[in-house]
């Protein structure tokens, strides 16, 4: 059933509503809204927010609908670029809609959370409904934040897709054996996916780096401690407080008086060329002797991280 929300102005709405709460037409209609959807309106001085938009689709629904997939993803804040439009799930095939901008599921008995007021999909639904939209890569760096960000279990995740059905399905099984813990960014999963994809085996992730003494140096994105090799990803554009580059500095010489040996990549190594990125890193593994790195590295990496430069 309907149940009738308390008007708010400040809130999207049905422009019937503002009629019916004996707003003039002639105000409903002037400057002093702002169209967010077709028949949707609100305050005019409330400002925009992905949050507003999906609050917009929802306010023609059913209570029980609920954002999903990328609207949900939005409300979570979850760090992928998703496609425009919004999204809303109802759980009786007879409440869907069809409204300009919104793409209307139909689901039963799924659990439902609420963010930021928003009724949205559970995290671990969220992981299978964006397989419908996300690339392996992408997906896999959803799902390294869920569990980073929000504390999903990974097991849940991989329940979740192994129950999926549909021709995305497929895509959220494979997503769902990549993703680990203790991930800190989505840079650190796309670099470990690139190395993974490439035939390379796959990196620790965030290990703890000690000296000979057992005195933690400190940890490193990616790392091979059978060989001694740590690859990290370094985001930052300038050097913000010279003490702590400094700091960095002894650190990293600290850990190369101890054979240890840090390659260094940066986002261009990620988006502008790769191939140079899989050439360093499986050079620097083959001359320390890692076991199992194949003969060359596999071209598997490059329909995930075309570049912009020929390899």
């Amino acid at each position: 059933m309907h149940r009738r929300r308390p008007f708010d102005p400040r809130q999207p709405f049905p422009r019937f509503r503002a009629l019916q709460a004996g707003i003039p037409r002639a105000t409903v209609d002037s400057d002093a809204f702002r169209r967010l959807l077709h028949g949707v309106i609100v305050s005019a001085d409330v400002p925009d927010s992905a949050v507003l938009r999906v609050k917009a689709a929802l306010a023609c629904h059913f209570d029980s609908a609920y954002a999903s997939h990328a609207s949900a993803a939005r409300v979570w804040r979850v760090p992928v670029q998703t496609r425009p439009g919004e999204h809303v799930t109802v759980v009786d095939q007879a409440h869907r809609l069809r409204r300009a901008g919104v793409t209307t599921y139909h689901r039963t008995g799924a659990s439902v959370a609420v963010r930021d007021g928003v009724r949205v999909s559970t995290l671990v639904d969220l992981f299978v409904e964006l397989a419908e939209e996300l690339s392996l890569v992408e997906l896999v760096v959803a799902g390294d934040w869920m569990v980073r960000r929000h504390r999903v279990r990974p097991k849940d995740l991989r329940r979740a897709a192994t129950t999926a059905t549909g021709p995305h399905a497929r895509l959220a099984r494979r997503a769902a054996r990549y993703v680990r813990p203790r991930v800190d960014s989505p840079m650190e999963t796309r670099l470990r996916m690139l190395i993974v994809l490439a035939g390379m085996p796959e990196p620790e992730v965030n290990v703890s780096v000690r000296t000979v003494d057992g005195q933690e140096v400190r940890r490193f994105d990616l790392c091979w401690p059978e060989v001694r090799v740590i690859v990290e990803y370094d985001g930052r554009h300038h050097v913000e407080r010279v003490e702590q580059w400094e700091s960095d500095i002894d650190r990293r010489e600290e850990i190369d008086d101890e054979e240890w040996r840090i390659l260094v990549v940066v986002a261009s190594g990620i988006y502008v060329d790769p191939a140079r990125t899989v050439r360093r890193i499986f050079r620097l593994l083959e001359r320390r002797g890692l076991e199992g790195l194949p003969a060359r590295p596999s071209e598997d990496w490059r329909p995930h991280f075309p570049g912009r430069l020929a390899a």
